[in-house]
């Protein structure tokens, strides 16, 4: 039997449909009460925008259909009745303005009452600092305690359920955070400290984006950001303030030794080790993210290795250099960064 041609049809519009309000960054799958609270205020706008279209579409339709007296044609509608046509469609189109202030006003009263909800601001809150460069994101967790300050790079973690005060600044140029599925886009401008309070509830990897173009490598400035349940992690926030292990192979400990006389000690930090620059992302567990070059590869061996040798080909005009090493020192190197867990 023949299938019902129209299902062909719905059936993969349906199936979009579904799909498109649901992702690791999409505004239409909401994972924070303000993120919710603009959705029901877009999804508002769009069932009564909509609603109001295809009504003056219908009307539209209809009096182009209409039909009208031919030219030099009388009309045979008495005075009387003219006049009252007229005044009906006097009241209506005064009728139609009026509704369309009142639904216009409505609309304002409640952007602002979810612009005030947006804007409060709780009293106490974790705090963490975001510092966009160029092309990546440098990311601390701060504490009272200067010794537990945490200092990762190109992925942010959140605990859900929880309020979370963001700084952001930049180092360089203009660049903007945007959590779609979480928050709004905040810009974080060179030499000015902003603030964006994030309320993440549904643990979740989700992706973040620089929203402002800062440069060649603009696309390739993404952020992870994972939300984890709160005891997990505040879990991770500790394992994460230990110092690199000693790797414990030998091949692991030659690649650290190497990791220390090249240049990449020169540009990356390693806590627990003599490796202190600050032009880099900070690599003390780097082999525990998800991804390395701001969001631009998995992190993985392969991956690794491709972006230690020859960065600009992966991503043209960022500030690494590329490294010709020789294939057994390569090895070596790679070994010590899968220990820095």
């Amino acid at each position: 039997m023949t299938s019902f041609w129209p299902m062909k049809v719905l059936a993969p519009a349906m199936l979009w449909c579904c799909t498109a309000c649901v992702g690791p960054q999409n505004v239409l799958d909401p994972a924070s009460p303000q993120n919710r609270s603009i959705n029901t205020l877009f999804w508002a706008m769009v069932v009564v925008g909509g609603t109001i279209w295809i009504g003056v579409s219908l009307v539209a339709i209809w009096a182009a259909i209409r039909r009208r007296p031919e030219w030099g044609e009388e009309s045979s509608v008495p005075p009387e009745i003219s006049r009252d046509a007229r005044g009906r469609l006097t009241r209506i189109v005064a009728g139609a303005t009026a509704a369309t202030v009142l639904i216009l006003l409505v609309f304002l009263i409640y952007d602002f009452t979810v612009g005030r909800a947006l804007a409060a601001h709780p009293d106490r809150a974790l705090t963490i600092e975001i510092i966009g460069r160029q092309w990546w994101w440098e990311v601390r967790y701060n504490d009272p305690d200067p010794s537990k300050i945490v200092v990762d790079a190109n992925e942010l973690h959140l605990p859900a359920g929880e309020t979370v005060q963001v700084k952001l600044t930049s180092r360089d140029v203009i660049h903007s955070l945007w959590i779609p599925n979480v928050a709004g886009k905040r810009d974080l401008i060179p030499g000015y400290t902003s603030s964006i309070y994030l309320s993440p509830d549904r643990p979740g990897v989700y992706r973040a984006q620089c929203a402002e173009f800062c440069g060649h490598e603009h696309a390739k400035m993404a952020l992870p950001v994972v939300v984890h349940p709160r005891e997990q992690f505040f879990a991770w926030l500790e394992q994460s303030r230990t110092p690199a292990v000693e790797p414990t192979d030998t091949l692991a400990r030659r690649g650290k030794r190497l990791f220390l006389l090249s240049n990449c000690s020169k540009c990356h930090a390693i806590t627990g080790v003599e490796a202190f620059g600050t032009v880099g992302p900070n690599l003390t567990h780097v082999a525990s993210r998800r991804t390395i070059a701001a969001g631009t590869l998995p992190n993985e061996r392969a991956n690794l290795a491709r972006w230690i040798v020859d960065p600009q080909k992966i991503k043209p005009a960022v500030r690494m250099p590329p490294n010709p090493l020789a294939g057994s020192d390569l090895e070596a190197l790679l070994a010590y960064l899968e220990t820095l867990k």
